[in-house]
């Protein structure tokens, strides 16, 4: 009996299927694109890393420091970005790592099970918002994905999640279509 991994601590998987497919969708590729992640090094930034580097999309990861991805997880997904010409990095200043980025993703900073650290974790997040000043730094064509909920004026703004540069809702909808086509391909 074949089992889905919906959602894990460690991985989203099926989450970071949906992402690939709704960025080839917008994009038109994924190798060579540059995708930024900023936020917890979590499940969603795992699952980012590998699915980038199994693509050839390069993943960097902008997180504060003290809360990086898992060192294996990083290790592992270097090593299969390096075999399709991809890279994996992690940076921690959010200005930098958006400049050249095609795609900016973020998550909420406070995943399930850890919601005792959510007033700390407001303070020490707070200069990784996805905000329009953060927005303004990268490319023109960059797009802003989040796999959702979000927590609107904590990890994103309304004037983000709402603008025009953002490909959230049509994210959410490819999740749909992806998760039949997992059950299709099991069943």
């Amino acid at each position: 009996m074949p089992v889905i991994n919906g959602l894990t601590d460690r991985f989203h998987p099926c989450q970071a299927l949906t992402d690939l497919f709704t960025i080839a969708e917008k994009k038109g590729s994924l190798a060579g694109l540059n995708l930024v992640y900023i936020g917890d090094g979590n499940n969603m930034a795992h699952s980012l890393m590998y699915g980038g580097a199994r693509v050839g999309m390069n993943v960097t990861i902008c997180c504060p420091p003290g809360y990086c991805p898992d060192e294996e997880i990083t290790k592992q997904a270097t090593a299969d970005a390096a075999a399709t010409g991809a890279s994996i990095a992690i940076e921690h200043e959010p200005a930098r790592a958006v400049e050249k980025a095609d795609i900016i993703y973020t998550d909420v900073w406070t995943s399930m099970g850890r919601e005792e650290e959510h007033a700390e974790r407001l303070k020490i997040f707070a200069p990784y918002q996805l905000n329009s000043a953060l927005l303004k730094g990268a490319r023109e064509d960059a797009l802003v994905m989040h796999c959702l909920p979000a927590h609107r004026g904590e990890e994103i703004t309304d004037e983000v999640i709402d603008g025009r540069r953002s490909i959230v809702f049509d994210q959410a909808e490819n999740r749909l279509h992806l998760q039949k086509a997992i059950l299709a391909l099991v069943i």
